[in-house]
Order: C-alpha cells, then sequence, then structure tokens
C-alpha cells in the first residue's frame, strides 16, 4: 500500500485491522484480561465439566474437573483461579502474574508442563496485569480441586492419561 493511503487509514478509527479490538480493550484493563483469558484458552482446562464433556458455564474458571496425567511425573488437576481461598485468594496479584509468566506458584511447586507458562512467558506486564485483574473480578467459587499425585498414586477425581508411543 502507498504510505499515504496507510498513514489516512491509520487516522481513521477501526480502518487498521485490529483497530477495533485494541479500542475496545485498551480502555478498559478488565476487558483486556477477559480477552486474553478467552484466547489463552484458560477455560480449556481450570473450568469444570459437564458429563458429556463440554466446558461447564457453571463452573466458569473454577477448576478443572479433568486431571492430566504425565508419564513419569504424576496426575495434575487444573486449580480455580476464583479469587476464593480455595482458589487465588491468597496469592497476591504479582504472585499470580509471576506464576502465569514463570511457572512456578508462591510455594515454590513448578506447576505442571502441561500448563504453557512458556509461552504466557512472552506476556507484557500490561497484559498480566490485566489478566490478574480479570481473575480478581470473578465470583468467588469454593472449589479446591485435588493436588497433585505422584505417579503410580490413586487418582481422587477422573483424569486424562497421556500415553507415549513405544
Amino acid at each position: 500500500m502507498p504510505r499515504r493511503l496507510l498513514l489516512a487509514l491509520a487516522l481513521v478509527p477501526g480502518a487498521m485491522p485490529g483497530a477495533a479490538l485494541a479500542e475496545d480493550t485498551a480502555g478498559d484493563i478488565v476487558a483486556r484480561g477477559a480477552y486474553l483469558a478467552r484466547i489463552m484458552d484458560c477455560t480449556g482446562c481450570h473450568s469444570g465439566r459437564t458429563r458429556d464433556g463440554v466446558p461447564d458455564p457453571m463452573q466458569y474458571l473454577t477448576g478443572g474437573t479433568i486431571g492430566f496425567e504425565l508419564p513419569g511425573l504424576g496426575i495434575f488437576w487444573p486449580p480455580n483461579l476464583t479469587p476464593d481461598p480455595t482458589g487465588l485468594g491468597g496469592w497476591t496479584d504479582r504472585e499470580i502474574a509471576a506464576a502465569i509468566r514463570t511457572g512456578v506458584r508462591p510455594d515454590g511447586r513448578m506447576l505442571a508442563p502441561i500448563m504453557p507458562w512458556e509461552s504466557y512467558a512472552a506476556l507484557t506486564d500490561a497484559d498480566a496485569a490485566a489478566l490478574v485483574a480479570y481473575l480478581r473480578t470473578l465470583p468467588h467459587a469454593q472449589n479446591a480441586v485435588p493436588g497433585p499425585m505422584p505417579p503410580g498414586g490413586c487418582a481422587a477425581a477422573p483424569f486424562f492419561r497421556i500415553v507415549l508411543p513405544e
């Protein structure tokens, strides 16, 4: 495109691809955080599921009801992300952002490799703050998910088993 046309389009609100999204979310940190939670697919793991396996809107980000078994590491259930004490209620904003971006909980335990924190490490400070601000607005949901289970342990809830090819 000629430079003048690009400049003219840049001056017209909503004319450039993605401009509407930036305008919709830039002024509202919580809306930006909701958008990030959606594209990061937090629901895919951290929401409860119905009997047919689809995410249950009544259990939105209240913790996964299906865990993941990783060979040699054990079984992990995605935690409750609501501000309830059984979720992130006792964590500071800085601790939540650090866990998302580094894969390490405030108690020092590494988050299961199933969480793609390596990708989330690229979040800007502003985006990490927006995501945390959004999580803080969720309704409190008392739901303590099972803790990690070591290899060969007795599972406390359903889980997916990852089987490596031989």
